[in-house]
């Protein structure tokens, strides 16, 4: 059975920084790219960063020289780094396979980015 769970969200000030985490059961980290996902209020839920088994990485232009996406193979863990945060990165973050398995999306890491 696969279990994703995301932590390390919170509440930032703009300019700030934060560390996302998933840590990952089952099978499918080994095997699969990995994502980070975003869903603001009344948005859809978009792909923010995805990283390859082999460490190859993407990003969404909205985050790209901003956010890091990494991934720690021992220990089924995916990372993501965020720093000068806008609040326009406020939203719900999650860890998926890229592309996302419909079953695996977990409860998620609410970020908020306000004064």
């Amino acid at each position: 059975q696969v279990q994703l769970v995301e932590s390390g969200g919170g509440l930032v000030q703009p300019g700030g920084s934060l560390r996302l985490s998933c840590a990952a059961s089952g099978r499918i980290f080994s095997i699969n790219a990995m994502g980070w996902y975003r869903q603001a209020p009344g948005k859809q839920r978009d792909l923010v960063a995805r990283i390859t088994s082999g460490g190859s990485t993407y990003y969404a232009d909205s985050v790209k020289g901003r956010f890091t996406i990494s991934r720690d193979n021992g220990k089924n863990t995916v990372y993501l780094q965020m720093t000068s945060l806008k609040p326009e990165d406020t939203a719900v973050y999650y860890c998926n396979t890229a592309p996302p398995g419909l079953h695996y999306w977990g409860q998620g890491t609410q970020v908020t980015v306000s004064s």
